[in-house]
């Protein structure tokens, strides 16, 4: 009976094999497996999409920086190729992995967890509400920003000029400026051509509206490969090691959250990518005295910590090589990925 029984056996394991396209004489080392005419996604800070055959490559749909806030997962995009604004507006983004489809508000496109509810809407901090004001956008570079002075910001001009200094060796990268504001700098980054694409993130519809205004106008930074893309910085859509450098100037005290930012921020960045950053310190014995009721009496809406604790935040959430430039109440400072 045994005997009888093998060349059954032997014809159904060929039946599976040739049905799994896979011969039983194929010698494995000599004839690999077929590869799906598929292509296969690969996450990187480019567009990349590498097609395994030659028989179909279809161009309309590649992965893009940009991954799903939700599983972070790399976005499918169909649409024109480039990185410029038009481009990207006029593209589609899906992650493969949770269905989520995610579209441009014409100005700059949503990746935010909510995108796409009409009902749900989260409560944020005030502070956080204040800057989604369209007053308080507007009148940001128009007056506001200006005030920073005196509590020792040196300017957007020389401000800039630190940060890049930092940025040396990121030079070439993929450059994120978190919590961009109206696109102080990250107008001033596109424009210096030192970073293949430069991301001007915020959580603030109006704030994105004046950078598109003020982009709209300059036609060297239009025609740049700069994004505007509206996001929760505790949430941030990029694929993890996806990006060389994090900006984020007069941000951090507006976060509900530092730790998840900073941590955040540390899963984007790539091994050796720089962390730059400005803000308001706690009230120190160099604070001006008229800020100093100010600054205590707002300290429920933002978060102002001390150098020391700017510093411990960066190294528990992983980050190395802390350095820092203190004004009065203004600090930059600088970390790194390990």
């Amino acid at each position: 009976m045994a005997v009888a029984a093998q060349p059954s056996l032997r014809l159904h394991h060929y039946y599976a094999s040739f049905r799994m396209n896979q011969s039983p004489f194929r010698n494995p080392q000599l004839h690999p497996p077929r590869r799906s005419s598929r292509a296969r996604i690969r996450a990187s800070s480019a567009v990349a999409l590498e097609p395994e055959s030659t028989t179909e490559v279809r161009d309309t749909s590649y992965v893009d920086l940009f991954a799903c806030p939700i599983c972070y997962e790399p976005l499918v995009r169909k649409g024109p190729s480039g990185f410029n604004l038009q481009a990207i507006y006029r593209s589609a983004f899906k992650c493969r992995a949770c269905n989520k489809s995610y579209s441009s508000k014409n100005m700059y496109l949503d990746l935010t967890v909510t995108s796409g509810t009409k009902e749900y809407n989260e409560f944020q901090p005030a502070g956080t509400e204040l800057f989604r004001s369209p007053l308080v956008s507007f009148v940001y570079e128009r007056g506001w920003r200006q005030n920073f002075n005196r509590s020792g910001f040196p300017g957007p001009d020389e401000e800039f000029t630190m940060a890049q200094e930092y940025f040396k060796p990121a030079k070439g990268g993929v450059l994120v400026d978190v919590s961009c504001g109206s696109g102080l700098f990250s107008r001033k980054f596109a424009k210096s051509g030192a970073y293949s694409r430069v991301v001007a993130l915020d959580f603030s519809e109006n704030m994105l509206r004046q950078c598109y205004d003020f982009i709209k106008n300059d036609e060297t930074i239009l025609s740049s490969d700069i994004a505007l893309v509206r996001a929760d910085v505790s949430r941030l859509p990029f694929s993890s090691g996806s990006v060389d450098t994090v900006h984020a100037g007069a941000a951090l005290h507006c976060w509900p959250s530092p730790s998840n930012a900073v941590a955040e921020i540390n899963r984007i960045m790539r091994s050796g990518g720089i962390f730059v950053g400005s803000t308001f310190l706690r009230v120190t014995s160099s604070t001006p005295t008229f800020l100093r009721p100010f600054r205590q009496r707002n300290t429920r809406n933002y978060n102002y910590l001390t150098e020391e604790e700017i510093e411990d935040l960066c190294i528990s959430c992983g980050l190395i090589n802390y350095t820092k430039k203190v004004e009065q109440s203004f600090i930059m400072f600088s970390a790194q990925k390990p």
